[in-house]
């Protein structure tokens, strides 16, 4: 073993002996090291900060400080209980992992899905669940650390072999899934650069947002499917609900589409907002001069 993965491996160990506690026990660690981290000063805390000021500018500051407490709480279950995705028991995931309505998971039942699965903590939560039941269609992109790339593809692989497709292979495996029938789980909210992206309002704010959503659907005649999993209080675990396929898309009008898409985002953001991806730079890129709102 090289020295460099050593600390990869003492936190892959810590992980694999917190996964036989009981889930409340978790919460606690997670909340408790979360509020730790919350408090210390650097580059991540100000990105939260930033973000939940630029989207909730109206929302007293107090208010908006619980919410990044909180952030940080919801973050560090959810990579604290990656060690139950990684080791536990199919049949404590499935106790632990609800479904609401399943029977809406593929739409009409007979055009393509793309399960659109925004940044929220219980994101991996969601996937490896569906995993369990159909064999999936996903993006990959490799980890840096080789540690946790190994962890993250077995943890994605434990039951029916899902169908992980390199970004660096580009959008002709994507069609190739979409069309032989495999649900698409695609996670379509950072900000990716320029590159296929167009700039629509994100909470009023122009942000850099990938179009590969609406561009997908018109090419293969998919239907979208939203799916949210919500990280539970306690030791209640996470739920996962189907929305309904949305009527009406695409339309002729590419950056209404892609507005569209936001604008769902954002709604449910509002149902629970600590819950969201806010340790992420949402408006880096910025249009032609423009200055940074990250300072």
């Amino acid at each position: 073993m090289r020295l460099s993965l050593l600390p990869a491996w003492l936190g892959v160990g810590m992980l694999w002996l917190l996964h036989w506690l009981p889930l409340p026990l978790q919460v606690a660690l997670g909340n408790g090291l979360g509020w730790l981290v919350a408090t210390l000063p650097g580059k991540r805390r100000h990105i939260v900060a930033t973000n939940l000021a630029l989207c909730f500018p109206n929302t007293p500051k107090p208010i908006r400080d619980r919410w990044l407490r909180q952030t940080y709480q919801a973050s560090m279950r959810a990579v604290l209980e990656h060690g139950l995705l990684w080791w536990g028991s199919e049949t404590r995931l499935r106790r632990l992992i609800q479904i609401d309505n399943p029977e809406a998971a593929m739409g009409d039942g007979v055009r393509p899905v793309i399960w659109l699965a925004p940044h929220f903590v219980g994101l991996d939560m969601g996937g490896v669940r569906l995993s369990m039941d159909r064999q999936v269609a996903s993006m990959y992109a490799p980890a840096r650390n080789p540690v946790s790339d190994k962890l993250m593809l077995h943890g994605r692989s434990r039951f029916f072999s899902p169908n992980l497709i390199s970004k660096a292979d580009g959008i002709k495996p994507v069609l190739r899934a979409l069309r032989d029938g495999l649900p698409f789980y695609y996670l379509p909210d950072q900000d990716l650069g320029r590159l296929n992206a167009v700039f629509v309002p994100f909470f009023d704010i122009p942000a850099a947002t990938v179009s590969a959503v609406p561009r997908l659907a018109k090419l293969t005649g998919a239907q979208i499917v939203p799916v949210i999993t919500r990280q539970l209080p306690g030791g209640a675990g996470y739920r996962l609900r189907f929305y309904p396929p949305w009527d009406n898309f695409p339309g002729d009008d590419l950056e209404a589409d892609v507005t569209r898409m936001n604008a769902f985002i954002e709604e449910r953001i509002r149902e629970m907002p600590p819950q969201y991806l806010w340790l992420h730079r949402r408006f880096k890129t910025r249009p032609e001069g423009e200055a940074s709102l990250y300072g």
